[in-house]
């Protein structure tokens, strides 16, 4: 009788295991807008923001919102949207896109240019202008 009961415990244990395993979180489905196939990301999300009321007004803010928004900060990061460099199976390569989520989906576009200037976490190829030419040398050189 004991042993039954054991069993039975056992049994509940693994159902709400079972349950608990199917609430995980799935891959992204996140796919080549060429070839269809699925991206594996090979780099961290670079994050995108706004510094301007048109950017947040684009994006479905109301314009009071936006001000508020644009007074209170600089810069508003954007939530759902980011550059991510995925390697594509069949062209064998990596390449940078532009990823907007909207509700359960993934939107996939190459990343434009002009969009590396609204991303956070990435140093500006060209530099700051009020920085030296020797700072810059200096900066590169190894250590």
């Amino acid at each position: 009788m004991q042993n039954d009961s054991s069993l039975l415990t056992l049994e509940c244990q693994n159902r709400e295991r079972h349950k608990r395993n199917r609430k995980r979180s799935k891959r992204r489905s996140i796919y080549c807008p060429i070839h269809a196939c699925y991206l594996d990301s090979v780099s961290q999300k670079h994050l995108l923001f706004a510094s301007q009321i048109s950017e947040l007004r684009q994006r479905g803010i109301s314009r009071k919102n936006a001000l508020l928004l644009i007074a209170e900060r600089t810069a508003v990061q954007l939530d759902k949207e980011w550059l991510e460099a995925f390697w594509c199976e069949h062209c064998q390569q990596s390449k940078w896109y532009y990823i907007r989520k909207v509700d359960t989906s993934y939107e996939v576009s190459v990343a434009p240019p002009e969009l590396w200037q609204s991303v956070t976490g990435v140093i500006d190829p060209y530099g700051n202008p009020s920085v030296s030419q020797f700072t810059k040398r200096q900066s590169r050189m190894a250590k």
